[in-house]
């Protein structure tokens, strides 16, 4: 066989999301954002002996630990992309990443529920005005990273994948960046966050209601460890090689199952945001070559990865493969 038939045969295994330079970049900007915030509030708070600034400088030094995370994976991705030891490519180093940041976001979540039934019970003088305007502060930082790590893509899929492989409704969740959703919910955690503080340090001030802050961090905390659940089952979904559309697994099945062709074995797993991986096996009286097969995919979208085994019935003792 020439060289150049096997270069031509030969594909790459870089399974990196579409816009992986650009939610690179941002993240880095965001752990900046975040890591200058949190030694203003630690630097500010021992200055003039605040505790509310120590607690919250402290509390963002957690999301910058999980925010570096996100982009340290986005960086590990990116220069091993083209590394042989990774099978399928480090399309997936992301939602590892994203699994262990959901980890970190269940256990702020965690923190802020224990902190805030301690002060429930045992409550603490605090400095309204100050502690006010430390989360307006906070608030604007936060509310810049979310709009550097907003992703469109996280919520209008459903749109122009309606008609990818026929004319039914297909999962989004195969081409989130789940690493960028991670990142993203911790900027969005540390917001909620300072919004309910804001609130119930007004009606503290206001209103004399100083049982209000507790509880209201109690809810907040409630909200992110629903975030937080909601990543662990996305990203966990991805690292255990988890079917990521069901449909189209239907569809693809009955794409190739024409005349005396039978599909035996399919295996659909996600490589990477908007990359998915297949592996046929088909049996058949008349089989055709893998190509033949593969062309029959060839207008799915998404699918950066096909293999098919063909094999004759038993009774005609052919097989070919590819």
């Amino acid at each position: 066989m020439h060289t150049k038939s096997l270069k031509d045969l030969t594909h790459e295994h870089v399974f990196l999301g579409e816009d992986h330079a650009r939610n690179e970049r941002r993240t880095w900007l965001v752990v900046a954002l975040t890591f200058a915030m949190m030694v203003a509030e630690i630097v500010a708070g021992s200055v003039y002996g605040s505790m509310a600034l120590l607690a919250d400088g402290w509390h963002m030094a957690t999301h910058v630990a999980a925010i570096g995370i996100a982009a340290f994976a986005y960086r590990f991705a990116r220069t091993h992309a083209n590394d042989s030891r990774f099978s399928f490519g480090t399309g997936k180093i992301g939602d590892l990443a994203a699994f262990a940041s959901a980890l970190i976001l269940a256990l702020i979540a965690l923190l802020i529920a224990y902190e805030s039934a301690m002060r429930l019970f045992s409550p603490v003088s605090i400095r309204f005005g100050e502690a006010t305007a430390v989360a307006a502060i906070g608030l604007a930082v936060n509310l810049l990273s979310a709009w550097l790590l907003f992703d469109k893509s996280n919520h209008d899929h459903s749109h122009h994948h309606q008609d990818r492989v026929g004319h039914h409704h297909h999962s989004h969740d195969e081409d989130r960046d789940l690493n960028l959703r991670a990142a993203y919910l911790h900027v969005l955690a540390d917001a909620l966050t300072s919004v309910l503080a804001i609130v119930a340090l007004l009606m503290g001030r206001y209103m004399g209601w100083t049982w209000f802050d507790p509880v209201i961090g109690i809810v907040g905390a409630l909200v992110i460890a629903r975030w937080a659940a909601g990543l662990i089952r996305s990203s966990s979904a991805t690292l255990l090689d988890t079917v990521p559309d069901v449909q189209l697994a239907k569809e693809l099945r009955a794409k190739l199952e024409t005349g005396t062709d039978r599909v035996i074995d399919l295996h659909l797993w996600r490589v990477g945001p908007g990359h998915q991986a297949v592996i046929i096996s088909i049996v058949s009286d008349d089989p055709q070559t893998p190509a033949f097969y593969k062309h029959k995919l060839a207008l799915v979208t998404g699918l950066s990865h096909v293999t098919v085994e063909v094999e004759a019935c038993p009774d005609t003792h052919e097989k070919q493969a590819a």
